[in-house]
């Protein structure tokens, strides 16, 4: 009998590749996807595309739009950066972070996860090639694996073991799309930008699709997603 796990899909690059590691790995997943107000809420019409694919079951949890307040994602009023990347030697941490996402997120894979008898939990987090965002670090991860074996019934009773797994948090993007593809990836059916246009295409302009295109083009192939502009 396989053993369970649920996989944190966003619908990006990084989650679907987390998504055939754990499928690589021979866990039945359970795919949640979240959404919280985000303007690139196209990606959760990719994520029934990525979990469809991997033969995985699907929630999406809806996210009170309170909780998730004053970041670039998430309110029309905060632009989202363009045509830089990261902080630019900067200590501070952008518009772009959500407060306490992974947080929030991780806390109803966990509650999940007990419920359907799932207690590995895949996460897409990434510590290098992002832009400082504090969730995002192992030091975290690993904080929250511990708490979560003391807040479960199961844990304290010594039927079950959480386990927090970030296969990609010290990989560099290109690395990332190498072992996707080492796995069958299609990235066709990802999205990334987090300023997408009203049809969906990717900006190429803001962190995550510079990102993406330096990376596949480090990987000599061409991004097979559509872009505003196809000359970027």
């Amino acid at each position: 009998m396989s053993q369970e796990a649920v996989v944190l899909l966003s619908g990006g690059l990084d989650s679907t590749t987390v998504m055939a590691t754990a499928k690589s790995q021979g866990f039945l997943l359970h795919a949640l996807s979240f959404n919280y107000g985000q303007r690139h809420s196209i990606e959760l019409e990719r994520a029934e595309a990525v979990a469809r694919y991997f033969g995985a079951s699907h929630q999406t949890v809806s996210v009170p739009r309170i909780v998730f307040q004053g970041s670039a994602l998430t309110t029309p009023e905060i632009a989202v950066p363009k045509d830089a990347l990261g902080l630019n030697g900067s200590s501070e941490i952008p518009t772009t972070y959500v407060p306490a996402r992974n947080t929030v997120f991780l806390a109803l894979a966990l509650g999940y996860g007990e419920a359907v008898g799932a207690f590995d939990i895949f996460i897409g987090a990434n510590s290098i090639d992002y832009s400082g965002y504090p969730d995002c670090r192992g030091e975290y991860l690993q904080a929250f694996e511990v708490m979560a074996n003391l807040a479960l019934k199961e844990t304290v009773e010594g039927r079950a073991k959480v386990k927090v797994h970030a296969p990609l948090l010290t990989l560099r993007k290109e690395e990332i799309i190498a072992l996707g593809l080492s796995l069958g990836v299609d990235y066709s059916m990802t999205h990334s930008c987090y300023d997408p246009d009203p049809s969906g295409r990717s900006c190429g302009r803001c962190d995550s699709c510079l990102l993406r295109l330096a990376a596949f083009a480090a990987n000599g192939i061409v991004d097979p997603i559509s872009y505003v502009d196809q000359d970027v």
